[in-house]
């Protein structure tokens, strides 16, 4: 299989906490919505690729096994919103609130992340 995310992919996707994960998917549904509002179907589509492909690799990732079913139906009713029927009811509004709270939570734990680099240092003055 060709990977549009070559590194991530490679491992550095199981790096990331499932938080991160979620974030990144949001961000490529975000897109998705954003391409499809302006008309461009191939670069939503792509985009939507992207988006599976990251959810692929979050189920695939083991530190998520307990997450299987929210994360293998979240699959089916993004295919469903953007390619099938829309029977679950999906909006561009919901993705948007469902996503929000992942962004939010990577965003506060990065902003409050020692840098790694910073508590090598300080272990090393010690």
């Amino acid at each position: 299989m060709t990977y549009q995310h070559q590194s991530l992919s490679s491992g550095r996707w199981k790096t990331l906490s499932f938080i991160e994960q979620m974030a990144n998917i949001g961000s490529e549904v975000e897109r998705t919505i954003s391409w499809k509002k302006k008309g461009n179907n191939l670069y939503s589509q792509k985009a939507f690729f992207r988006t599976l492909e990251l959810l692929d690799l979050t189920i695939e990732d083991a530190k998520n096994k307990d997450r299987l079913r929210e994360l293998t139906r979240l699959r089916e009713v993004l295919v469903d919103y953007f390619f099938g029927e829309n029977q679950f009811s999906s909006s561009d509004k919901l993705w948007h609130n469902y996503f929000y709270a992942f962004n939010y939570a990577a965003s506060l734990n990065s902003k409050y992340r020692v840098p790694k680099s910073s508590a090598l240092e300080s272990r090393d003055r010690n």
